[in-house]
């Protein structure tokens, strides 16, 4: 089985699914200048998140919820024009500007006068706007952190052979890869259904990191080891031998967790969905990235492959 043979072909396969993210991000970003390329929850940008559940059980209209935060919004509390999402048939999920308990508890009153039934407060969740903004500042420093922590570490773990440089670089490259494809994947959900990321999809995001790395480690320690053992083959052969010997474990591995993944994303209710098929997208991009972005990576860069990507072009050229 020669897997390294179409890395190119894997390469266009990847593009072809980072690309519509990428123009999601844009759409969004040219839309919610303030926000940028993903519609952020409250956890980043401050606000207010409420979820009631009506012992009617028949929900309120959209309008009828938002009429009552509007009647509540004042100058300091510019509560007014909620978004407003239903939770199941007898529950929605309310976001605003922040807003203090006292106001909360108000609005939870005149929603028991106004529609004529016991509301249950399921969720409440204030931020400050100004805490929001050092989250999501964070949120962007462990991810750069863990990239350059996981460069050093397979820098420093793949010493005793050549290049070791290049497999920290591989792997950080088919880890961006998964980062990407997550967060573009979110900005289409964003845009397209209304979620928002949170500190779950932050969660999310760095797990994945997490399971991409390991899942290249494995492939790359097993190219290690047969370096010492096949001296005389030819680097790109030796890569593809290796590939295969991990393929079943990797495959395996991650469809385990696949499985799981997907019976919460099933059965586990509406409020960690969001959390799992995130999650679920990133290992199944972390496997495939371990699998068919990273090693052929290392090849290319062995091969210096982009000398001749345009050697084509330039004869054609001269020809003429």
């Amino acid at each position: 089985m020669n897997i390294i043979k179409n890395r190119y072909l894997y390469f266009a396969i990847s593009l072809l699914v980072i690309i519509p993210g990428l123009i999601f991000m844009g759409i969004h970003w040219s839309q919610n200048p303030a926000e940028g390329p993903l519609p952020l929850g409250i956890d980043f940008t401050g606000g207010a998140l409420l979820e009631a559940q009506f012992a009617s059980g028949v929900q309120p209209s959209i309008e009828d919820v938002k009429a009552i935060y509007n009647d509540f919004a004042t100058a300091e509390m510019q509560i007014g024009d909620p978004v407003v999402q239903p939770l199941g048939t007898d529950a929605v999920s309310i976001r605003s500007k922040a807003m203090d308990d006292a106001t909360k508890g108000l609005i939870i009153a005149e929603m028991e006068k106004r529609f004529s039934t016991k509301v249950t407060l399921l969720n409440f969740t204030s931020v400050s706007p100004s805490v929001g903004a050092e989250v999501a500042r964070a949120a962007a420093g462990a991810v750069g952190m863990a990239a350059l922590a996981i460069l050093a570490y397979i820098w420093f773990a793949f010493r005793s052979i050549q290049h070791a440089f290049r497999y920290g670089t591989a792997a950080v490259v088919a880890m961006l890869h998964d980062v990407l494809v997550v967060v573009g994947v979110e900005a289409i959900l964003g845009v397209t259904l209304g979620w928002q990321a949170d500190s779950l999809f932050l969660t999310a995001l760095l797990t994945v990191i997490g399971f991409s790395v390991h899942d290249t480690i494995v492939v790359f320690d097993r190219i290690r080891e047969n370096l010492g053992i096949y001296r005389r083959v030819d680097f790109e052969s030796l890569v593809n031998h290796s590939v295969v010997q991990t393929l079943d474990r990797s495959i395996n591995t991650q469809l385990t967790v696949m499985f799981t993944l997907f019976a919460l994303a099933l059965f586990g209710g509406e409020s960690i969905r969001h959390f799992v098929i995130i999650l679920l997208v990133g290992v199944f991009s972390g496997t495939y990235s371990s699998i068919f972005n990273a090693s052929p990576i290392l090849v290319v860069w062995e091969n210096r492959e982009w000398n001749t990507w345009f050697k084509r072009g330039n004869k054609t050229e001269a020809a003429a």
